[in-house]
């Protein structure tokens, strides 16, 4: 390829994300035809059509998800060297891409907000999704820090433990075995069970638990959210398997209550996870440390 811009990749990149010039045009206040004249002279440097239409849809040709590959990879360079020339300006200053798993959201904001209040100066992109999504944006380079609690095999990331995360049994208060003591496993096992998504780190834990016993589930339901699971426990639809950090407030208010089944809860950990090849910029780093410290501190309390 001759002649490429990096304001053709720019354009490129919005263009193959959304699918749809117009969208893209927005994005980067430019007119559709300016955008429209990009790609045309993207397409001539590349010798070949780097999209195709069908109707009134675009749609990426084989060369043209291959060229967002690269583009995605520049692009994020680019972004990654000015603010780090920002940072070297203003220490205090800089962006902070922060994904953190669902299941976090019940304390993870607010550790993030006491860092906001010290970093005044720090812009943050804050995305709470589920795994896949999760995974997704590791996968392709598009967060700095990740909060999770069941990190991946097969990806190179550097994980560090930071909290214990436990996990229990949950069922309405009227439940048959709400008031029994020292419940076997292979006695819960026959309740119907409203569980998460395939693939939910939670999900994959409660299987993993259940397997080391010799058990299956008993699932009724999968439900894509920890509060629907929450409420149809609450209506007597089945018991739950989640972090106790997602039914404090329900436990406490006694509309759920924890069963008292052997061998819980089950204890694993909150990670804070990067990729290994990722560069953390200053912010980054701060946060990674903050975080660290606040768990520590919190721990020292107990």
């Amino acid at each position: 390829m001759k002649s490429v811009t990096l304001r053709q990749l720019k354009v490129f990149e919005a263009v193959a994300r959304h699918l749809n010039y117009s969208r893209a045009a927005q994005e980067l206040h430019l007119s559709q035809p300016a955008v429209s004249m990009q790609m045309k002279q993207l397409e001539g440097s590349a010798g070949m059509p780097l999209f195709e239409q069908a109707g009134k849809k675009i749609f990426l040709t084989e060369a043209g998800r291959e060229m967002q590959h690269y583009a995605r990879s520049i692009t994020q360079q680019l972004e990654e060297a000015a603010e780090a020339l920002t940072e070297l300006k203003d220490a205090s200053r800089g962006r902070l891409q922060l994904t953190i798993i669902s299941t976090a959201k019940y304390f993870a904001p607010k550790i993030v907000a006491k860092f906001c209040r010290l970093h005044p100066g720090v812009t943050l992109k804050l995305d709470v999704c589920n795994r896949a999504t999760l995974l997704q944006h590791l996968a392709r380079n598009e967060t700095d820090l990740v909060i999770m609690g069941h990190p991946p095999q097969g990806l190179d990331l550097t994980l560090q433990p930071f909290a214990p995360n436990p996990h229990v049994i949950v069922a309405a208060p009227e439940h048959a075995l709400a008031r029994a003591r020292r419940i076997a496993l292979k006695r819960v096992a026959e309740e119907t069970f409203l569980l998460r998504e395939p693939g939910s780190g939670t999900r994959l834990l409660m299987e993993r638990v259940f397997a080391e016993h010799g058990l299956a589930v008993n699932a009724s339901m999968e439900i894509g959210s920890d509060e629907t699971i929450k409420q149809a426990v609450m209506a007597g639809m089945g018991i739950g398997f989640l972090s106790s950090h997602t039914v404090q407030l329900e436990l406490q208010a006694k509309r759920l209550v924890m069963l008292d089944v052997a061998g819980f809860p089950i204890v694993r950990n909150w990670y804070i996870v990067h990729r290994t090849d990722k560069r953390l910029s200053p912010v980054a780093r701060a946060f990674k440390e903050f975080l660290l410290h606040e768990a520590a501190a919190l721990g020292s309390k107990r």
